[in-house]
Parts: C-alpha cells; structure tokens; sequence
C-alpha cells in the first residue's frame, strides 16, 4: 500500500535503538525524510544510514530529551536543514522498574522532565505550522501500562497516561485543521527495553533470564514478542493519508496481550 506521504518530513525521537528506530526506518520506506534524535550518536548514525538506503534525506540530532528547553532548538534545526516537521513522532525512554509506592519526589520530577514535558514541548514547537499548511500528524508511543498497569512499573504507568489524557485533548483541538494525533501502544516487543524488563524480572524472581521471558511469551496470545518492524508498520500507517479520519485514538501493537477491552 502507497500510504501517499513520500517527500513529506519526519522527527522521530529516541530512534537511535528499537522502536523508535523501527518507526523510523518504515517512515523512510515510505519515502518520507528523517530526522532522528537519541543520546547515543554511534547508534544514530546507523539509523541514519538504515533510512537513508531508501533514498530518503535524513539527519541526526543528539539529544538527551531530559534536556527539554531544547525542544524548540531541535525542531527549528531540523526544519532549517530538511523542511517543515509534517510528522511527529514523539518516543521517549522508559524509567526504571519501580513500585509506584515510596519513590523519591525528585526521581517523579525527573521522569516527568524526560517523558513528559520533551513531548508537549516539541509538539507545541511544530504544531503552529502544521495547521497553517492544513497538514500534520502526531503520533506518540507510550505503553500497554495506561491501560493495564503494569508489576512494577509504577512511574511508566502513572506517567505515560497523562500523556493519553494529551494526546486526546490535543486531537480534539487540532482536529479540524487537518492534523490527527493517536498514541501507539507497545506490548512486548523485541527492543532491548523489553530485554532489561525481563532481566529484572529475572532478578525478582531468582530465575533465567529465558526462564522469565518464555512465561512472557506464554501469556501473549500470539505466543511471541512483536518484531519492532510490526510496530514500526503500525506507526506508518497512522502517518499516511489514509488514516485520515482516525484521531483521539489508542493503537495497540500487542499480539492481543493487553487484557482489557477499552482502551
């Protein structure tokens, strides 16, 4: 399927690895140009050189997205070298595995400074010209914990639903411009994120490594993790023109794992 968005510009945040780098490479399949950020440049370099072998105009921005201010800076960088931002892909890193109870105030504020706040504040930095030209997309990537929460996983959960409650109050204030804004939602995908869930679970428990990924497995009804190319897939195609009447949404990408019928 030609999702009609080739020539069109792509941020995509914390692409230097796994999902981001997943949704990345499918955007410049589509022909879409890319501009990547993440923390590590050796990693970006080669996401840069995977999106670029579908001939596609790419750059990379070292960016630790706990450095927030820097928001504008990144979004007017990539704008002067490769063109108006007309897809946003907010992806951020997740916190360590926790208990929700009893954690220190300022690990909630830094969490929050690096998960929340990059992402309303990149957003509001390409949103204004998004609806002049009558054209844009938003598409953040969270976690299947705002709808079921997650063992141990007490700041993620908490933290990435208020980016739900965003992202639909966005999308009904943008709607009528042309835009749409979804959340695409993660069950266990083969990331290195999910290897390290599964090395602390590992560590909990006092089991293998494989021992507690293969209960994982089992609790998936497709019997496996997600390849981030299925994901990457998933995010395309809220980018493309035809899934232009779907906004406010939540997509899940899980293998049927998450339990609960609403979103």
């Amino acid at each position: 399927m030609d999702l009609g968005i080739a020539g069109k510009v792509a941020l995509v945040t914390a692409a230097s690895s796994g999902l981001g780098r997943a949704m990345a490479v499918a955007l410049a399949a589509e022909g879409v140009h890319v501009a990547v950020t993440g923390r590590n440049e050796e990693r970006l370099k080669a996401t840069v050189q995977a999106c670029a072998e579908h001939g596609v105009r790419t750059m990379s921005l070292a960016w630790d997205l706990a450095e927030h201010d820097r928001a504008e800076e990144v979004a007017a960088r990539v704008a002067g070298e490769l063109g108006p931002i007309d897809i946003l892909v907010n992806n951020t890193g997740g916190p360590p595995p926790t208990p929700v109870q009893g954690q220190d105030p300022q690990l909630w504020q830094d969490q929050y400074g690096s998960m929340i706040l990059p992402v309303v504040r990149l957003t509001d930095a390409v949103i204004g010209g998004m609806r002049e030209r009558g054209w844009g997309r938003v598409i953040t990537s969270t976690s299947s914990g705002p709808i079921t929460p997650i063992p141990n996983l007490g700041l993620s959960n908490t933290l990435r639903a208020s980016l739900h409650a965003w992202s639909k109050t966005l999308s009904n204030e943008v709607a009528a411009d042309g835009l749409t804004v979804n959340v695409i939602v993660p069950g266990r995908i083969a990331t290195p994120r999910v290897e390290s869930l599964d090395r602390a679970q590992a560590e909990r428990q006092g089991v293998a490594v494989e021992e507690a990924a293969e209960k994982n497995r089992a609790a998936i009804p497709a019997g496996r993790y997600g390849d981030p190319a299925e994901f990457g897939a998933v995010a395309a195609f809220l980018a493309g023109q035809q899934s232009g009447y779907v906004t406010g949404s939540v997509m899940r990408v899980d293998g049927g794992q998450i339990p609960s019928v609403e979103s």
